[in-house]
């Protein structure tokens, strides 16, 4: 690891952070906020790729276990693993990493734009919602109790916004890959 993937590294728990201080949208029926936070998780992984983008995520988590309030909504500490999000924070890991590896396989300098735009969203799909709902739901339905199937239902109030944020990380990581490539490629 270099000086410069140490501040990209860097930089983009920044943006995961940044993204915590727009507050959270509660929802009465499910313990899980809607933060814009999974979108920093999405972009680390298009932009940075699967170990830059997953070494920032477990940067911010690091702030968070040594109890500084960078989560949305101001909540940080060792708490917060043993709580109903701690799925969905294991979950952002494993997510960037996906994310990262999905963008590095498909997205190529020489494609044409459009191969481009679906590349990212399929990564920012698979990785940003798939792979941190598949952490996220059965730690949520351990802990609040209720039946698996019954957290998943009530869990596909999030999928639109989360849809809208792959959208975005799908503009974003194509606009850097045009004006400045950070992604790795792979062969």
């Amino acid at each position: 690891m270099n000086t410069r993937d140490i501040v990209l590294i860097a930089l983009f728990a920044a943006i995961i952070v940044v993204l915590g201080l727009l507050p959270p949208i509660t929802l009465g029926f499910i313990p899980v906020p809607i933060t814009a936070q999974s979108l920093g998780v999405m972009l680390a992984g298009c932009i940075l790729g699967a170990k830059r983008g997953a070494s920032a995520v477990l940067l911010v988590l690091l702030l968070v276990a040594i109890g500084l309030p960078v989560l949305s909504g101001g909540r940080g500490g060792l708490a917060v693993f043993a709580g109903p999000t701690a799925g969905y924070l294991v979950g952002w890991v494993f997510g960037a990493f996906v994310c990262g590896l999905v963008a590095e396989r498909l997205v190529r300098e020489e494609q044409p734009e459009l191969s481009q735009f679906l590349s990212f969203l399929a990564a920012a799909v698979i990785g940003g919602i798939g792979v941190v709902y598949l952490f996220g739901m059965p730690w949520l339905a351990y802990m609040s109790g209720k039946a698996f199937f019954e957290t998943a239902a009530a869990s596909l109030v999030f999928l639109p916004g989360d849809l809208i944020k792959a959208f975005v990380a799908m503009l974003a990581g194509r606009a850097v890959l045009a004006g400045y490539p950070l992604l790795p490629q792979r062969a």
